[in-house]
């Protein structure tokens, strides 16, 4: 008994009971998620560090469960552990404390701490009884597990709490990082303290952010993600004559799915995600980044970018132009060359073809954007070929996009001028030979004047962004930057249906390859002669071609593969 009483797992599997969905009460058998959870915290701490953990999951995978039997095993065995259990709404903390007491209630009587009433959803483990000098004489074990639903004011504040339950994070009404601030600080960063974090997606907020600050080993949690198909339940018998559409053949080669999973995966499309398959991805990621999925905000289709972020190329040179200057004159910049290096601000994935023609569009710093980027496209496919993307000053700005053009043939700048026309007269000064000129209506002399630089507002922004969404959903091969790719997975709708960056997102990238495909008509769109194909079109897609698009032209172009003169 006592070995058991050691042993966390003995003693969960052999005393704790649950519920189930059949509302029999049996003994908690942990599944292998639940294990590879505590296997996860276990090594933790046997390497000395405190237990962190955040949890991107499946619906109902029993992350809860076993996080409260954890926690109530250390409260029930051991002196002077507090814990905390926050969950996103009232009826989940109801329900989770329920689960805490039956693990008690259902206890072998010797086992069975001493509990102290308490009025709130809390199991507290002191003597009861009400006079001093028994209690002080056998005190109990001073530990408690306490429940509360996020969104009230104070939670955690003045506690000092040894293991704590963050629930459904993504779902907490009110200031979640204010909250949780609040709760981080009263635990001590010491071996044996425990912290989960467990949330399905909510689209793009701030467990999402929590979430890809532990990949990318910027917290101390360790990132866990738990696909659909990793839970045991989640199958079902196979009718006789099933066909499984290619989809889903896809899915089985990717994941190792077998029947009975696929078959699950179907039913519960059409049972409890009303036929949605988008809405099942996001409820029952099979990968991270597809419970993210924005499901009905999403400006670009986000099956398409995931898929390009699976199969985009890694840029053949990283780094950026190097150059001399002169202090007297900011104009004047010559010995230009680019140097490699790993934090470079420039990706190229395609180096300039002698006399190619290309285009770079280019989006400035301002309205809260810390970016100045650039993407170059070859003007005959429309395909991006290289990205710029630093934080700059202005003028570093001006002459990385001076080098970035020279590089690629004097390409077609066009740069927005929004918020600083500074920029686009500093290459000016520089003599760059090609600039976008915008026709700006004069109504003074009736008559239009031409400037230098893009201009984004209420009539071009939604065109813009507009043709940049059929673009890429005819030709989702044109984009081979994962940042860029991953700016198009969080540009949504807000409220009001405006195209712009999810909350704590950047669209830098975006607006930039948006301006890059506008401006492309003032630049040739056909290869120089003597590299165009001789292969012949037929008369069907010859008209097709005619009545095309220019963005339209390039996207026909790049998909027959050849290349062709004017008729």
């Amino acid at each position: 008994m006592v070995e058991a009483l050691r042993d966390e797992r003995r003693y969960i599997q052999r005393f704790l009971k649950i519920k189930t969905k059949g509302a029999k009460v049996e003994p908690l058998i942990l599944n292998r998620a639940q294990i590879r959870l505590l296997d996860a915290l276990d090594e933790q701490d046997r390497q000395g560090k405190p237990m962190r953990a955040i949890i991107l999951k499946a619906r109902q995978m029993g992350f809860s469960t076993v996080t409260e039997a954890k926690m109530f095993h250390r409260a029930a065995t051991a002196r002077n552990q507090n814990g905390l259990v926050v969950a996103h709404q009232d009826d989940s903390t109801r329900l989770l404390f329920e689960m805490t007491r039956r693990y008690y209630e259902n206890l072998p009587e010797p086992l069975r701490p001493m509990k102290r009433a308490s009025n709130a959803q809390e199991l507290v483990f002191d003597n009861p009884d009400k006079d001093p000098a028994r209690r002080e004489k056998r005190p109990g074990l001073h530990s408690r597990i306490r429940c509360q639903t996020a969104g009230g004011r104070g939670i955690g504040r003045g506690d000092t709490l040894q293991m704590v339950h963050l629930s459904e994070f993504a779902f907490w009404p009110g200031d979640k990082l204010a909250t949780l601030t609040g709760i981080l600080q009263a635990v001590p960063s010491e071996r044996g303290t425990m912290v989960v974090i467990e949330s399905t997606a909510n689209g793009y907020d701030e467990f999402r952010n929590l979430w890809e600050a532990a990949v990318n080993g910027e917290n101390d949690f360790a990132p866990l993600f738990f696909p659909w198909f990793e839970h045991d339940a989640y199958r079902m018998p196979v009718p006789p004559g099933t066909e499984w559409t290619p989809a889903e053949e896809e899915l089985r080669e990717r994941f190792g799915l077998d029947g009975e999973q696929l078959q699950w995966r179907r039913w519960c499309i059409a049972n409890n995600c009303h036929g949605d398959e988008r809405l099942f991805r996001q409820e029952y990621p099979s990968y991270p980044e597809e419970a993210f999925l924005t499901s009905g905000a999403a400006v670009f289709d986000n099956e398409l970018v995931d898929r390009r972020l699976r199969d985009a190329p890694e840029p053949v040179k990283v780094g950026a132009f190097e150059y001399k200057s002169d202090p007297e004159n900011p104009a004047r910049i010559w010995e230009i060359e680019f140097i490699e290096r790993p934090d470079g601000c420039v990706k190229i994935y395609e180096e300039p073809k002698k006399g190619w023609p290309y285009v770079i569009g280019g989006d400035t710093a301002g309205e809260g954007s810390d970016w100045f980027t650039g993407q170059v496209l070859d003007n005959v496919s429309g395909k991006q070929i290289a990205v710029l993307r630093q934080q700059y000053d202005e003028d570093l700005y001006a002459r990385q996009m001076f080098c970035l053009g020279k590089h690629y043939n004097a390409a077609l700048l066009g740069i927005e001028v929004n918020f600083s026309t500074y920029p686009v007269s500093l290459l000016q000064l520089m003599k760059y030979p090609r600039q976008y000129i915008r026709k700006i209506p004069d109504t003074f002399r009736q008559k239009f004047k031409e400037s230098y630089g893009w201009q984004t507002n209420s009539l071009t922004r939604p065109v813009a962004i507009a043709e940049l969404v059929q673009v890429f959903r005819e030709n989702p091969e044109i984009v081979q930057d994962r940042d860029t790719l991953l700016e198009m997975r969080t540009f949504i709708r807000n409220d009001r249906y405006r195209p712009e960056a999810g909350p704590g997102e950047h669209d830098d990238l975006v607006m930039a390859l948006a301006i890059a495909h506008q401006i492309r008509e003032q630049m040739s769109m056909t290869p120089p002669r003597g590299q165009r194909s001789t292969d012949g079109w037929t008369k069907d897609m010859w008209e097709d071609y005619n009545r095309a698009s220019p963005q339209m032209k390039a996207y026909l172009r790049a998909k027959w593969g050849k290349e062709t003169n004017e008729q």
